[in-house]
């Protein structure tokens, strides 16, 4: 049996390394490549689209930050639906020059569906080919004066849909806004970047990406509606043989959760949501791995599989060796298991200390706290990482709906700068 439980764990072991490997390589890419830089072909005319939901508190800091842009305010254009408000939130985005729908559906719950309502509205109003692209923030956001002209720079160099990169208002909160900032500094940088720069399929994650009028137009709106629509258009996407561009140097801080159970809450929907992507899409990407040898849709397959549960899983099977180890007396059974979920566990926690450890050496400057909280948060990170364990397992038996997340942080770029 020890023998067997050794081979297990070293298969396991196995697995997650061919699987993941290419991570590793990507942060060697970034450390060791040169970027490219683009310049503009022209001033393209957006319109940036807002979905709120009681948001406002913040969303007056957004729209602030998109007036001051540096790019003429006569090709930006904003648009807000306020969608199941019960505050102030369409007051306020009106006082801030943005043009605002309110929404009252109760059926159809969600950022999809309120996205699809406010392009609706602009097609009835000046039509979807009014604008080049659309850009799509959420409420708590605020912008780097030079977000717009960075985007327009990648977007006329032939990407439909560029994504940006994603910092934080409140890394140095707690541990758990710091989990999620450094998550994304991490994604930022050393996925989408890397992926930039093979010419391979950014993803986009949640906010602060652009999409080309002919995909809003062709798709007749918003039409991904999943629990997590940003991956949902991102699968869809790259299946389609379309390559999603990053900007590096269009910047956008927003707000991270810093209590656990709505860190519970708002996770558990984004592991119920690559659920449902996977089952919906997953045959095609497959068949984009073996029909047309797809690097990116094998990236995306690797971006939803649930790691989280087959480290539980793992754990759970190496738990009945060795109980069964304990009920028959085999006691070299139950060493076995101990060192291999020790082992286990110390592995994972390393390689996300790598991780995290490489990302804030890199983006020291980016995160905005005290250097005594960057160097704790790295070692608190794998800690957040592995609390998706039990979410993944939870979401595979729980009804899950959208919950909104309140956001209360208030603060420019240059408060959140220092």
């Amino acid at each position: 049996m020890t023998i067997w439980i050794r081979n297990f764990n070293f298969l396991i072991l196995l697995l997650f390394s061919v699987c993941y490997l290419y991570q590793i390589v990507f942060v060697f890419i970034r450390l060791f490549s040169k970027r490219k830089h683009y310049d503009a072909d022209k001033l393209h005319k957006f319109a940036v689209v807002i979905s709120a939901r009681n948001e406002g508190t913040v969303i007056g800091e957004l729209l602030d930050s998109i007036h001051r842009q540096n790019y003429p305010s006569n090709l930006i254009d904003i648009y807000v639906v306020a969608d199941n408000c019960t505050d102030d939130t369409a007051r306020v985005a009106r006082e801030h020059r943005a043009i605002v729908y309110e929404r009252f559906d109760h059926i159809q719950v969600g950022k999809g569906y309120a996205l699809n309502y406010l392009f609706s509205k602009i097609d009835t109003k000046v039509g979807l080919e009014a604008y080049d692209g659309y850009m799509v923030f959420d409420a708590d956001n605020v912008l780097d004066e030079n977000y717009v002209a960075e985007m327009n720079k990648v977007f006329g160099s032939g990407y439909s849909v560029v994504t940006s990169y994603r910092n934080s208002k409140n890394y140095g909160s707690n541990w758990i806004s710091a989990g999620y900032a450094l998550w994304f500094l991490r994604e930022s940088k050393y996925l989408n970047g890397a992926r930039m720069q093979c010419g391979t399929s950014c993803a986009i994650s949640g906010t602060g990406f652009l999409v080309s009028n002919e995909i809003i137009r062709e798709n007749n709106g918003w039409k991904h509606h999943l629990l997590t629509e940003d991956i949902e258009f991102s699968t869809d996407s790259i299946i389609q043989g379309r390559i999603i561009g990053y900007c590096e140097d269009a910047i956008l801080y927003d707000e991270q959760p810093i209590r656990f159970k709505e860190s519970w809450n708002q996770r558990l929907r984004w592991a119920k949501g690559f659920y449902q992507v996977l089952g919906n899409y997953g045959g095609r990407l497959m068949r984009g791995m073996a029909t047309k040898h797809s690097f990116q849709c094998y990236d995306m397959m690797m971006t939803l599989a649930p790691a989280t549960l087959l480290t539980m899983v793992t754990l759970v099977i190496n738990g009945v060796f060795g109980t069964a180890g304990l009920l028959l007396g085999h006691l070299s059974w139950v060493e076995m298991t101990i060192e291999a979920i020790i082992g286990n566990l110390v592995g994972i926690y390393i390689s996300l200390f790598f991780f995290g450890l490489v990302t804030t050496i890199t983006e020291w400057k980016q995160i905005h706290c005290s250097g005594r909280k960057k160097i704790l948060y790295m070692f608190s990170f794998p800690i957040f990482i592995f609390t998706y364990v039990p979410i993944a397992i939870a979401a595979l038996f729980k009804k899950v709906t959208w919950v909104p997340i309140r956001h209360t942080v208030v603060k420019s770029v240059q408060e959140i700068r220092g």
